[in-house]
Order: structure tokens, then C-alpha cells, then sequence
């Protein structure tokens, strides 16, 4: 996304919840809350290559956990 003004491309962070679910967010906002920063920033198009490479298994960690203990 560019700015109107300037084009100025908005920079993003990579966030992630206590269920190992990703998501962008604005770098110069605060996190929502529940959500915690991986150390990713970059534009939207790196931050989400960045998710695509990690977030292999897109199941919630406890559903993943509840697989796990039943077999």
C-alpha cells in the first residue's frame, strides 16, 4: 500500500498468537493485543513470504496438540 502524498510504501511486522497463527500488522502500531512481534518487518510482500515459509501447518496449536495425545 503507497501513500497518496509521497508514495510512500507502509512497512509491516510479523505477529504471531499463542496459537502459532501469523499475521501483518502496521509497524508503527502498537500489537493487538494477544498477538507478539517475531522480529519481521519489511513490506506486506516480504512479511508475507516470511508467513508462507513458516506457517507450514495451519491448524491452531491446541487442535495440533489435541492430534497428538489421541494419535
Amino acid at each position: 500500500m503507497e501513500g497518496p502524498e509521497m508514495g510512500v510504501k507502509t512497512l509491516y511486522k510479523v505477529v504471531v498468537n499463542h496459537e502459532e497463527q501469523y499475521s501483518i500488522w502496521p509497524l508503527e502500531r502498537e500489537n493487538p493485543l494477544g498477538w507478539e512481534e517475531t522480529g519481521k518487518h519489511g513490506t506486506k510482500e516480504e512479511c508475507l513470504s516470511f508467513i508462507r515459509e513458516v506457517w507450514t501447518d495451519m491448524r491452531p496449536l491446541s487442535l495440533r496438540e489435541k492430534m497428538r495425545k489421541t494419535g
